[in-house]
């Protein structure tokens, strides 16, 4: 039980990765590989704060303020000054390697010591139970750490979800969907194009980043690599939860993003229940993407044939 409450623990914080990509990649159709920097930054900025004694929200809020400035930096470098979307996001994703490096001033920064999220909803979690380590749910033993962390995650998700939501819903995020569905159109409206798309990268960037803040005081640790192959997982999780809803709909479309994260975890820690060498789990995680993203044109194609039958 206490695996799978971690399993989906995870997959909830990496939810919000998916909705920074679902941003770039589906609303801007922008390929932003920049999340797999931006992702450490937030890690990395967040860890810095917390080792010096910042408090965990505030250092969080700051790892999320680190992964917009990223954002913004590749938008910039794309609208301003012509350079592809593709290159814009690997030149900003390779400088925060040395950048991250710089905050972090090593390698890896272990957070067991110092107060994070984690413990905090721990010692809420334990005020709630009366002091007790572990609890009987279902006939199953559960660590109320991991029951407490689930739920504060779960939150935090929630939250977020709700404001993107309601946040694209408004005028600025109504420009920011019409920008990456016609950009002659909003040009005609009188609105620029290029601060639509910088701003949108920096939201987009800024949600990975928080993610990355989130999975470093979880897992208790942020590590210069975490971030090899994230944008992958991003883009997995949306095009699986497009396919579970089944909808464009705006509110439909993020759930799908956050169920896709969950789902796309859950299938991950099967495969290495089932014997799965972690060594080979990016490749794995590539196999999957690459389904993810055929089985649709094949189902589709059937529909057409079926439908011209």
């Amino acid at each position: 039980m206490n695996l799978l409450i971690g399993t989906f623990t995870i997959g909830l914080i990496l939810s919000l990765l998916a909705l920074g990509v679902f941003i770039s990649f589906r609303i801007f159709s922008f390929p932003d590989i920049t999340a797999d920097g931006s992702i450490t930054l937030g890690a990395a900025v967040a860890a810095t704060l917390l080792v010096h004694g910042v408090s965990p929200l505030l250092a969080s809020l700051a790892g999320f303020g680190a992964g917009m400035i990223a954002g913004a930096c590749t938008g910039t470098l794309h609208t301003r000054f012509n350079i592809n979307p593709l290159i814009s996001g690997i030149l900003v994703m390779t400088a925060l390697y040395s950048i991250n490096l710089h905050v972090m001033g090593k390698s890896n920064v272990p957070l067991l010591s110092v107060t994070t999220l984690a413990t905090q909803s721990e010692e809420i979690g334990e005020k709630l139970m009366r002091g007790a380590a572990t609890f009987s749910f279902a006939g199953w033993e559960v660590s109320v750490r991991d029951a407490s962390m689930l739920a504060a995650i779960s939150f935090a998700v929630a939250l977020v979800g709700a404001s993107l939501y309601l946040f694209l819903r408004t005028n600025l995020g109504m420009a920011m969907r019409a920008t990456g569905d016609n950009v002659q159109m909003i040009r005609a409206l009188g609105v620029d194009d290029a601060n639509m798309i910088i701003f949108g990268l920096a939201i987009s960037n800024g949600l990975v980043a928080l993610s990355g803040a989130f999975l470093a005081q979880y897992q208790g640790f942020a590590d210069v690599g975490m971030g090899i192959g994230m944008v992958v997982w991003g883009l997995a999780s949306v095009i699986m939860g497009e396919a579970l809803v089944g909808s464009n709909q705006l509110g439909l479309t993020i759930a799908g993003a956050v169920m896709g994260s969950v789902l796309f975890r859950l299938l991950v820690a099967v495969a290495l229940r089932w014997g799965l060498s972690p060594n080979d789990l990016k490749l794995v995680t590539a196999v999957f993407v690459f389904f993810a993203l055929i089985v649709p044109q094949f189902l589709r194609k059937a529909r057409l044939r079926r439908a011209r039958a």
